[in-house]
């Protein structure tokens, strides 16, 4: 959900809460080409497909806990591909991303538990979901957790919490 920046506002002045849409692609299309990398080779050898991926759900919990910002890939867009591109035109809420994130994460924690406990076809199948997740994201900026947010955002509010 892109949102178009003023006028005056630079990458140093635009909300702390916001960032380049160009980020979040820039990392599904290296967390596409990961996921691609884990069907691939969980044709040959499950356990080392569950360990890709788990090293990606390590990726998607940086991410969810500390934001797009400071994940892995988005310290490599910041640092080296950010500087090529130019200034952001387009920002978006990073809270959503976080969830997004999330998501991703337990994708890829139920794939590893699958790959490596001899559950193969349900490691194929969760990696598959967030390998579509990514693609969207990637190719048209369709981000389905982004999407998904501001519904559990509203639940969140409306759930009143029990008192201990």
């Amino acid at each position: 959900m892109p949102t178009t920046l003023p006028s005056t506002a630079t990458p140093d002045t635009g909300a702390a809460d916001q960032v380049d849409v160009r980020g979040p692609r820039f990392a599904a299309w290296i967390t596409t080409a990961v996921l691609v990398v884990v069907l691939a080779v969980s044709a040959f050898s499950p356990v080392l497909a569950g360990v890709l991926l788990a090293v990606q759900a390590v990726v998607f919990a940086v991410g969810a806990a500390l934001g797009p910002r400071r994940s892995p890939y988005g310290r490599v867009f910041a640092t080296v591909v950010a500087p090529r591109v130019g200034p952001p035109t387009d920002r978006e809420p990073v809270a959503p991303l976080k969830f997004a994130q999330l998501v991703g994460g337990v994708f890829a924690v139920v794939g590893v538990v699958g790959f490596l406990s001899g559950l193969i076809l349900l490691g194929t199948i969760a990696t598959g979901f967030a390998l579509f997740a990514a693609v969207l994201n990637a190719a048209f900026g369709i981000c389905l957790g982004c999407q998904i947010y501001p519904l559990v955002a509203r639940f969140r509010r409306s759930t009143p919490i029990p008192a201990a």
